[in-house]
Order: C-alpha cells, then sequence, then structure tokens
C-alpha cells in the first residue's frame, strides 16, 4: 500500500506517463517540491514494489491506476468489512443519499458484473 506522499507522487507519473526520468525530476520539483535525490528514491521504491519501471531512463507503469486502486479498495473491503461489498457501500453512504446518475452507474456494473 502507498503512503500519501507515494500516492501523490505514483498519480503524477500515471498523469504523464510515459515520461522520461529527468522531466519527472522537473515535475516532482515543481509539484512536490522535491529534490532530485528524493526524486529518485521514491521512484526506485515504486520500481521495487512493481508499480512503475525505469528502463533507459523512461518511465512506465506496470500497474495502471484503475488497477492498483482497484486492488487497494478490494483490500480495504476485505480488512474492514470482512469481504462485504454492500456493507461497504451502507458505510460509504451513510448519512448521503445517492444522486440517480450513481445509482443507475451501480445498477449498471452490478449487471455487467453478475454472475
Amino acid at each position: 500500500m502507498l503512503g500519501i506522499v507515494e500516492a501523490h507522487f505514483a498519480d503524477l507519473i500515471w498523469e504523464n506517463e510515459p515520461i522520461r526520468s529527468g522531466e519527472l525530476v522537473r515535475l516532482a520539483e515543481e509539484k512536490l517540491e522535491w529534490k532530485k535525490s528524493t526524486t529518485y528514491t521514491v521512484l526506485r521504491k515504486l520500481c521495487d514494489k512493481g508499480i512503475f519501471r525505469n528502463q533507459e531512463s523512461l518511465v512506465t507503469s506496470l500497474v495502471s491506476r484503475n488497477q492498483y486502486y482497484g486492488r487497494q479498495g478490494r483490500r480495504l473491503v476485505e480488512e474492514k468489512f470482512e469481504g462485504s461489498l454492500p456493507g461497504f457501500l451502507a458505510a460509504f453512504t451513510e448519512g448521503e443519499r445517492l444522486s440517480t446518475e450513481d445509482v443507475a452507474a451501480l445498477k449498471k456494473l452490478i449487471e455487467e458484473n453478475a454472475e
């Protein structure tokens, strides 16, 4: 699981990939106020986790943003809601009404993924 700082950096990569590592250093300095050494340290950690690859100074993802956050969402449901997606949705929407668009999108998603 990524920490908040790593997640911001990962999002920066996903939004700009493929990206040359030198350009990534410039963006991280501009957007995150990081030094070059910090950028390369965090990039190496994310590469070691199998999320990104830095090959010949070109940074690309091995896992898409949707895949990564989808895995994290499933882990959250498993760990905190005993695997109950309805339990998660009940907690997520507690005290708030879903819009008509959200209800329609959820119904479509359920229909597309039902057994």
